[in-house]
């Protein structure tokens, strides 16, 4: 008996590790733009000043968050009817076009507006992926993970969508090294999303040879498609759904500010020198990508709702006194502390956000219950938050983000305050 619940394990882990290097592999593709636009944006738009340039590479990020519902839906939907394994390897797929097209596209001087419609063209091509891609991700995580250790594994999922960011900053790093500014602005940024494209294309071939998961292959055996996947039994589920958006709330728009924002605000804010700013990210990211199993394993021991209450009354109570004082420091070590700070109140809610949703709702519709309306809420507010933060400092008010984010964390804590305990009342437990 024990010999087979070793094998059953070594299995899991193993399906685990197949579905999490994608998902690296598609957050690193989709973090590349973010760490690398610093260097491409004078290339895709007409000359300005830095800040406004920014503006434009960030709106074209917040463009492809407009996608991911879409994504959600229609991959949500995909892995609901034919498999979360095929679902995967579809997501993986589109990710290895928008990458490449980004690589391969010229420069405003070259073609002039064909670039930055290019640009928006792959971008969206990212957007539809990801979108797809962390509901099924999500999904897959929580079903093949054994129980009593779901909050674990499915904490993988931050594990590697943050690795990807890490894996992004350190390709940056690599470059900053043996390439001058000049040729980093000239070509030296389209190396990553070659990498990235080349890594889409083998995690494709290798996601074919990921098991399905038990819970699908059950619903499957019903043979009940046809209740599968659609909007209208998803809109049965009302309070799951609005549950889903009061949960993601404050926290995409924490970690985006932590995560993805942080880079451009100690160089435009701090004025700290960007080759600095990559090994203060890279090292705090790194810490984060540690402590994510940790408060994964804590959850499966004290429940959700104490890391999620955690998460949002800190940040509630922190954000602005961390920015603030990192807006006025230019000591790396400093704001090296201050962002890892940041990072460890967030893992409250990114070390649990999948499984907790997950938790929520039946096999037949998880995938896109899962995905859509987290993809909605960090469309209009994770994928914004970069754009309305440079939006408030070109006005001259950018002390009025801080104020923002603390305000939906705080939406999100009420929302914690209230919902009851995942984790001992799983759907995943009568499926």
């Amino acid at each position: 008996m024990a010999v087979v619940e070793q094998r059953s394990e070594r299995r899991v882990v193993a399906n685990v590790l197949r579905g999490s290097i994608g998902n690296l592999i598609e957050w690193y593709d989709w973090y590349a733009y973010t760490a690398f636009s610093i260097y491409f944006a004078a290339a895709f738009f007409p000359k300005g000043d830095q800040t406004a340039q920014l503006l434009n590479t960030a709106a074209v990020f917040a463009v492809g968050f407009l996608m991911r519902p879409l994504g959600g839906w229609m991959l949500g939907r995909y892995a609901d009817r034919h498999g979360r394994r095929a679902a995967l390897t579809l997501s993986v797929t589109l990710m290895a076009f928008g990458s490449l097209l980004i690589a391969l596209t010229p420069s405003f001087a070259t073609i002039g507006v064909a670039a930055p419609i290019l640009l928006v063209t792959a971008r969206l091509l990212q957007g539809l992926s990801v979108g797809g891609e962390y509901s099924t991700s999500a999904t897959y995580l929580s079903e093949v993970a054994s129980k009593g250790k779901r909050g674990f594994y499915s904490s993988f999922q931050y594990v590697t969508l943050t690795a990807g960011q890490l894996v992004a900053l350190g390709v940056q790093i690599v470059l900053q090294q043996f390439l001058t500014k000049q040729e980093m602005l000239s070509w030296g940024w389209r190396v990553p999303f070659v990498i990235g494209a080349t890594g889409a294309i083998i995690v494709m071939y290798l996601r074919r040879g990921m098991d399905e998961s038990e819970s699908f292959e059950k619903q499957n055996a019903k043979g009940t498609e046809t209740q599968r996947g659609t909007l209208r039994v998803l809109l049965s589920y009302p309070k799951e759904c609005l549950l889903v958006v009061g949960l993601t709330l404050g926290g995409t728009v924490a970690f985006y500010t932590y995560t993805t924002y942080l880079q451009k605000f100690m160089v435009n804010t701090s004025k700290i020198d960007e080759s600095t700013v990559s090994w203060v990210n890279f090292l705090a990211l790194l810490v984060f990508v540690v402590i994510q199993p940790l408060a994964g394993g804590l959850s499966d021991r004290i429940g959700r709702r104490p890391l999620l209450l955690t998460f949002g009354v800190l940040g509630t109570l922190c954000t602005v006194p961390l920015l603030s004082t990192l807006a006025t420091t230019r000591q790396p070590v400093l704001a090296f502390l201050l962002m890892l700070a940041g990072l460890v109140i967030v893992t409250g809610y990114t070390s649990i956000n999948a499984i907790v949703k997950a938790e929520l709702f039946p096999t037949k519709i998880r995938a896109l219950g899962v995905g859509l309306p987290y993809a909605l809420t960090v469309a209009i507010f994770g994928g914004t938050a970069e754009y309305v933060a440079l939006g408030l400092k070109k006005a001259g008010h950018e002390s009025l983000f801080f104020y923002y984010v603390a305000g939906c964390v705080l939406v999100s804590l009420i929302v914690y305050g209230t919902m009851r305990e995942t984790s001992r009342d799983s759907v995943l437990d009568r499926d």
